[in-house]
């Protein structure tokens, strides 16, 4: 294997370990995004996509060229030589197969690549949906307990106004009571001055009655008195 295919089948090692290890389950994405907010990420993602970019053009150039040895190791023209050779027959099925190999590691290699950088969008995006859903759950929570407390208050605010309700309508009941009790006593007032009134009209009609009865009595004892100064006159 020349270096170049070496170096490209420990890349590819690399990323089938790094997919691993991304898609281990117990850790989570969250965890994943602090690791990807650590201070080396930031200073090299300003050639991140310079880097992605250029591995993809190296690993489309080599899975091409390993294309380009497949069929040229696998066309007729080998074929029928090593059928003629049969020295050369080992020596073209070897080609062959390190061709077909070669395109193995650079397709697999290829596809690895995209998947592991689809892998980590992925992970920061479920990552940051976990974070606005926590942020949503706790404004949840928060409105859901302005909510409860609203409705306490508003069930306290109604007990309230029941009770002065009650309470008005006890006092109103109470005054009506009051009222009707004053009125009784009003009534009770009026047939006691108008009885009043009655007694000392009789009181007064019986006054004027005694007054002229004793003015009749007064003119007939002054008559008297008169009848009987003639006679004590003729005795004398």
């Amino acid at each position: 294997m020349t270096l170049q295919w070496t170096a490209v089948a420990f890349f590819l090692y690399a990323e089938i370990v790094v997919n691993l290890i991304l898609c281990i389950p117990f850790i989570s994405a969250r965890r994943w995004r602090s690791v990807f907010s650590w201070r080396i990420w930031n200073w090299l993602s300003p050639y991140w996509n310079k880097c992605f970019v250029t591995m993809i053009m190296v690993l489309i150039v080599l899975f091409l060229d390993a294309v380009r040895e497949v069929q040229k190791y696998s066309g007729p023209e080998p074929m029928h030589d090593a059928k003629v050779n049969p020295n050369l027959y080992d020596n073209v099925h070897m080609k062959l197969f390190r061709a077909q190999r070669n395109l193995y590691i650079s397709g697999f290699s290829l596809f690895l690549w995209l998947i592991m950088r689809r892998i980590v969008t992925l992970l920061n995006q479920v990552a940051i949906t976990v974070e606005n859903s926590s942020g949503l759950q706790a404004q949840m929570d928060s409105a859901v307990k302005a909510a409860k407390k609203h409705q306490d208050d508003n069930l306290m605010l109604k007990q309230a106004l029941l009770d002065e309700e009650q309470s008005t309508s006890a006092k109103t009941q109470q005054m009506k009571l009051e009222a009707d009790k004053l009125a009784d006593q009003v009534k009770a007032a009026e047939e006691a001055v108008r009885k009043s009134h009655a007694e000392v009209e009789a009181m007064r009609r019986q006054a004027k009655g005694l007054a002229h009865e004793y003015d009749r009595l007064l003119r007939e004892h002054h008559q008297l008195q008169n009848l009987q100064s003639p006679a004590d006159k003729k005795d004398q």
